[in-house]
C-alpha cells in the first residue's frame, strides 16, 4: 500500500508561507581538555539537545518538532568544529519525507572540521514516502588532519508497513573539500518510477534501502581491510557492502532489499569506525 503520488508541477499547489523552514547552527570548541558548545542557533521547528557525556566529546541530538517534512519544506544544518574539538551529532529519530504536491523538500547540511578536530555525523535514516521529492545537499570542509565519520542512509518506503516508494524523486549531492581542495563530488538522481528503477540490476537490484559512509583520518588502508573482513565474515548476508579508498577517503556503500537488515549492519560498521557505542537515540 502507498499514497498515490502527485506529479511535479511548475506552480506549487500550496503557497510558500504555509511551508516549514528553519534549521540549526552549532559551533563547538575545545576549552581545556573538554569540547563545549560555543554557539547554538535554532529556527523554525528545529532544535538541538545536548546529552551529558563523560569524556572529552560533546554530543548533539537534532530534533524536528514537526515530525517530518513535506514538499516545499526546507531545513538547513550548519556545524563547525574548532581546532582540537571532538563532537558527535545525530538525530532524535528517522526523518520522514512525505508525499509532495509538486515542490521539492530541501535539506542543506554544511559541516566544517578544523585542524586536529574529529566529527562523527550520524543522523538516523531518511524515510521517503511514495510521492516524496527530496533534494539533499551535504557539503563538508575538512582541515588536512581532521578526522571524520559521516553517514547518510535512505529507506525507500516503510517496508514494515508493506509500503514501497512507487514514484517520486531523490537528488542527493555530496561535496567534500580537504584543505580547501575538492576531493570528492557525487550526485545521485532518481526520478519517476523509483521502485521500477531500483529493481534494475545495474541500479539497485531490488534494493529498498541504501547508505553511504565516508571516513577521513589515519590508517585508512588498515581500516579498509577490517571493513572488508567484516563484510566477508559476520556481516555477510542480506546486505551488499562495497568499500574502497577514494581521494584519501574511506568510502563504504550499502544496499539491501531489507531496510532493517541494513540498519543492523550500519550500526556494526559505525561502531567499528568510531570506536564507540552509537548515541542512545539509535537504540530507542
Amino acid at each position: 500500500m502507498y499514497a498515490p503520488p502527485v506529479p511535479a508541477a511548475h506552480e506549487p499547489l500550496l503557497p510558500a508561507y504555509v511551508r516549514a523552514s528553519g534549521g540549526v547552527r552549532l559551533r563547538f570548541g575545545r576549552v581545556g581538555g573538554q569540547t563545549h558548545r560555543l554557539d547554538v542557533a535554532e529556527s523554525g521547528g528545529y532544535r538541538a539537545r545536548f546529552p551529558t557525556t563523560f569524556d572529552a566529546t560533546s554530543e548533539a541530538v537534532l530534533i524536528n518538532t514537526g515530525g517530518g517534512m513535506a514538499g516545499g519544506d526546507a531545513m538547513s544544518v550548519e556545524i563547525e568544529l574548532g581546532p582540537g574539538s571532538d563532537a558527535i551529532v545525530t538525530t532524535q529519530a528517522a526523518e520522514k519525507i512525505y508525499r509532495s504536491q509538486g515542490a521539492d523538500t530541501r535539506i542543506d547540511t554544511r559541516l566544517s572540521v578544523a585542524s586536529g578536530a574529529s566529527l562523527a555525523w550520524l543522523p538516523q535514516e531518511t524515510i521517503l514516502f511514495s510521492g516524496a521529492r527530496l533534494a539533499r545537499h551535504l557539503a563538508l570542509d575538512l582541515a588536512p588532519d581532521a578526522r571524520l565519520v559521516a553517514c547518510e542512509s535512505v529507506f525507500f518506503g516503510r517496508s514494515a508497513m508493506g509500503e514501497t516508494m512507487q514514484r517520486g524523486a531523490l537528488r542527493d549531492r555530496w561535496r567534500i573539500r580537504r584543505g580547501g581542495k575538492l576531493v570528492f563530488a557525487e550526485d545521485v538522481r532518481l526520478e519517476g518510477a523509483i521502485a521500477e528503477r531500483l529493481a534494475r540490476p545495474a541500479i539497485g537490484a531490488g534494493a529498498r534501502a541504501a547508505a553511504t559512509i565516508v571516513a577521513a583520518g589515519p590508517d585508512l588502508a588498515e581500516r579498509l581491510e577490517q571493513i572488508r573482513a567484516l563484510a566477508a565474515g559476520e556481516l555477510q548476508g542480506a546486505v551488499e557492502i562495497g568499500a574502497g579508498i577514494v581521494s584519501d577517503l574511506l568510502l563504504i556503500r550499502l544496499l539491501s532489499p531489507d531496510a532493517q537488515a541494513l540498519r543492523r549492519v550500519l550500526v556494526t560498521l559505525l561502531r567499528h569506525l568510531t570506536g564507540r557505542a552509537l548515541p542512545r537515540t539509535w537504540s530507542t
